[in-house]
C-alpha cells in the first residue's frame, strides 16, 4: 500500500463506480479537514472506506520521535523507504506559527557549516511527502495553518518541480487554503531555478542565502557558489524583484572569526547596494559539529548597526529549537538523545 497518488485515487474511484464528486470530497477531507486516514472521513460509505484503505494512504508519514524546546517542536519522520527526515514547527510570541519542512532527504550540497550537508543526499521528496509535513503540524495544532517555509533539509530548488506541485497543494482553496504571502523558499542561489521562479508569478517570499560577500569565502563555505557565483546569484535576484516587485531576502549565517568583522558588513553592504525591495536576516550559528562558531551578541549587534549605516534594512532573526537541534542548518535526522 502507497501513499495517496491523486491519479490513482482517481482511477480507483473510477474502477469501483463511484461518482465525479467523490474525488474532491476525499481531497478536501484530507487537505481543508486533516482527515489522515479513511476512518476519519465518515460521509463516506463505509465499504468505500475500507476498499480505498486497502489501496493507498492519505498519509504515509511515520513518527519516530518528537521533541519540545522552547517555542518549537521538532519531529523525525521515517519515509515509506525507511529514509528519515526532521521538520520543526515553531511558535510565535506573537502567536502566529511556521512550520520549516524538508525538500530532500540529506542534501548534496555539501555547506561546510550545515549538519544536513554533512549527512550526504538519498533523494528527493516528492510533493505528498512534503506536504503531509505541513500537516501533521497543522491537526497537531488543532486545524491552525502555520506559515511553510522550505528550508529545512535540503536544497529546494534542486527539486523545483515537486516543491511547485506542493506549493500548488498548499494554496488550494479547495484544499489547505493557504496564502501564498505565508509560503517561503530558501535557496543557496541555483541561478537558473531563481530566474525560472521569476516566472512564475506567485507571492511566495524567496529567500537566498549567502553567508559571505566575495568569491573566495563564499566558495569556502558553500562549495555550490563555485558552479554559480556570487555576482550571478545578485543579478537573478535583482532580475527577481524587478519582474516581480517583490521582496527579497538575503541570510547571513554569523561565523565568529569568519565572515563577522566590521569588514565584512561593509563588503556585504558594497554587494547589496542598489538591489531594492532587499532585507537582510542575520542568522545566529547553532554549532553542528563543524568546527565552526557562533559569533557573540555583541559582534551581531555591531554588525547589524554597520549594515543599516550603510543603508541596508536588516534583521536578526529570532532563533528556535537551539536545544532539541531543532535550529537553522540542525537538521540531521538525529535521534533524540
Amino acid at each position: 500500500m502507497k501513499r495517496m497518488n491523486l491519479e490513482k485515487l482517481k482511477s480507483i474511484l473510477e474502477t469501483v463506480g463511484e461518482p465525479d464528486y467523490r474525488f474532491r470530497q476525499i481531497y478536501r477531507a484530507v487537505f481543508k479537514n486533516l482527515c489522515l486516514n479513511f476512518e476519519e472521513m465518515t460521509d463516506l460509505p463505509a465499504e468505500l472506506q475500507r476498499k480505498l484503505a486497502k489501496e493507498v494512504k492519505p498519509f504515509s508519514l511515520k513518527l519516530k520521535a518528537l521533541e519540545k524546546g522552547d517555542g518549537a517542536e521538532k519531529a523525525l519522520f521515517e519515509l515509506e523507504d525507511n529514509l528519515l527526515i526532521e521538520s520543526v514547527l515553531m511558535r510565535h510570541k506573537y502567536g502566529r506559527e511556521t512550520v520549516c519542512i524538508s525538500s530532500q532527504v540529506g542534501c548534496p550540497l555539501g555547506c561546510r557549516f550545515c549538519a544536513t550537508g554533512q549527512t550526504g543526499f538519498k533523494r528527493n521528496l516528492d510533493w505528498q511527502e512534503m506536504v503531509e509535513q505541513v500537516l501533521f503540524f497543522a491537526k497537531k495544532s488543532k486545524g491552525r495553518k502555520p506559515n511553510v517555509v522550505f528550508m529545512g533539509m535540503g536544497e529546494p530548488f534542486l527539486n523545483y518541480d515537486n516543491v511547485m506541485e506542493a506549493i500548488t497543494i498548499l494554496k488550494d482553496r479547495d484544499g489547505f487554503g493557504l496564502a501564498e504571502r505565508a509560503i517561503s523558499i530558501s535557496t543557496v542561489g541555483i541561478v537558473p531555478e531563481i530566474r525560472r521562479f521569476t516566472e512564475e508569478n506567485l507571492e511566495v517570499n524567496l529567500a537566498i542565502s549567502l553567508n559571505a560577500a566575495d568569491d573566495e569565502q563564499r566558495s569556502e563555505l558553500m562549495p555550490v557558489n563555485r558552479r554559480y557565483p556570487i555576482t550571478e546569484v545578485i543579478k537573478a535576484a535583482k532580475d527577481y524583484v524587478r519582474k516581480t516587485r517583490r521582496k527579497v531576502f538575503f541570510e547571513y549565517i554569523l561565523l565568529k572569526d569568519v565572515n563577522d568583522d566590521a569588514a565584512s558588513a561593509r563588503k556585504l553592504a558594497d554587494l547589496l547596494r542598489g538591489t531594492p525591495l532587499s532585507h537582510v536576516n542575520l542568522i545566529r550559528y547553532h554549532e553542528t559539529g563543524t568546527g565552526f562558531e557562533s559569533a557573540d551578541e555583541k559582534t551581531v549587534s555591531r554588525f547589524k548597526k554597520e549594515l543599516e549605516r550603510n543603508g541596508l534594512n536588516v534583521t536578526v532573526r529570532h532563533s528556535f529549537g537551539q536545544e532539541i537541534k531543532g535550529a537553522c542548518g540542525q537538521l540531521a535526522t538525529s535521534s533524540p538523545s
